[in-house]
């Protein structure tokens, strides 16, 4: 059972996975920085001045901070269009590569002469 699993961890797909994950984790980080230092403020001023990390609603002892959730929300449109970009931009690059036809085996070729041939 340990050999199978060291083999699994071994393959490519779950390595470029890890690569993935942690990138995507770095990516996650900086798009939050964009959306909460730059987009949200340009957002509240376009709205009258209102920070959205202020917007909260108080019930009884509880306080519902939903403008962090507003922002979380457009951290993830932002995140989730990006990566939509990037797998369609993927995508288009592999879709380009045109695929060779492997040419018929040599037994192949002279089966089919032969068939041809009894047709006759």
């Amino acid at each position: 059972m340990w050999k199978e699993f060291k083999e699994f961890i071994n393959q490519g797909n779950v390595m470029d996975m890890a690569v993935g994950m942690i990138i995507a984790a770095a990516f996650g980080k900086i798009i939050a920085a964009l959306v909460e230092n730059i987009l949200m403020p340009l957002i509240g001023m376009v709205l009258g001045g209102v920070s959205f990390a202020d917007l909260a609603v108080t019930v009884g002892s509880a306080e519902l901070k939903y403008g962090l959730f507003i922002q979380a929300i457009v951290d993830f449109l932002i995140i989730a269009f990006v990566i939509f970009l990037m797998v369609k931009n993927i995508n288009k690059l592999k879709k380009e590569e045109p695929a060779e036809e492997a040419a018929p085996a040599e037994d192949i070729v002279l089966l089919t002469e032969i068939r041809d041939l009894l047709k006759k």
